[in-house]
């Protein structure tokens, strides 16, 4: 069973920077692509950025390009979103999430429904 545990969230100013960490169980995470979606209170989950299994291929939502950046790190299982100019529209629950399937060489998805795994999200607040 894959365990997806997110952290680095707090309290920030706008303007302000965090990095968020999604550390995975198992030997197998370098052979999945990873994201991050989040969810503002009374809104549907958003896609915000992924990152293929190679990590040679990454996707942004529009809303954070220019400002956010995500990586990984195979060898320690661990996912990294780095986020800058913060705005209190960012204000969110943050999830990370595996993908369903093994090496997938496609675009990068964006849907909820291509992650099969979920963290239990790490609340990101960005003061105005």
């Amino acid at each position: 069973q894959v365990q997806l545990v997110e952290s680095g969230g707090g309290l920030v100013q706008a303007g302000g920077s965090l990095r968020l960490s999604c550390v995975a169980s198992g030997r197998l995470f370098s052979q999945y692509a990873i994201a991050w979606f989040r969810q503002a209170p009374g809104k549907e989950g958003d896609f915000v950025a992924a990152i293929s299994w190679r990590g040679d291929s990454t996707d942004y939502a529009d809303s954070v390009k220019g400002r956010f950046t995500i990586s990984r790190d195979n060898a320690k299982n661990t996912v990294y979103l780095q986020m800058n100019s913060l705005k209190p529209e960012d204000t969110a629950v943050y999830y990370c999430a595996q993908h369903r399937r093994a090496f997938y060489s496609g675009s990068i998805p964006t849907f909820r429904s291509d992650y099969a795994y979920w963290g239990q999200g790490t609340q990101v607040t960005v003061s105005s």
